[in-house]
């Protein structure tokens, strides 16, 4: 019997109110699209569904990627960093990430 693929959740450093980071990067592109929160049940939705959940900290609710929009991004890889405390999604985007309507929620640049 092979090992179950949700095994390692309980491993990763979740913050004091269960979540974790999930930086959002196109994976042809290499453009990051987005960054969100994760519990972990929007972690194993997402492992089932193949594509990307998560936590909605406004709303205290979980939300699919692209439910209403119809942009969902679909999960071909998920990575976990170095410390166990954050995740990098690795998808396909199917429309804009960002609800303003721009492919990545990093549009606009901060003055140095």
């Amino acid at each position: 019997m092979s090992e179950n693929p949700l095994s390692f959740i309980p491993t990763l450093n979740w913050n004091a109110q269960g979540l974790i980071p999930a930086i959002v990067q196109d994976v042809t592109t290499g453009d990051v699209l987005m960054m969100a929160w994760m519990n972990a049940e929007a972690l194993r939705l997402t492992q089932e569904r193949g594509e990307a959940v998560f936590w909605s900290r406004s709303r205290r609710e979980i939300w699919h990627k692209g439910a209403t929009s119809g942009n969902v991004q679909r999960v071909r890889d998920i990575r976990i960093d170095c410390d166990a405390d954050t995740l990098l999604l690795l998808v396909d985007p199917a429309g804009p990430a960002c609800h303003t309507g721009e492919r990545s929620c990093f549009y606009r640049t901060l003055e140095t």
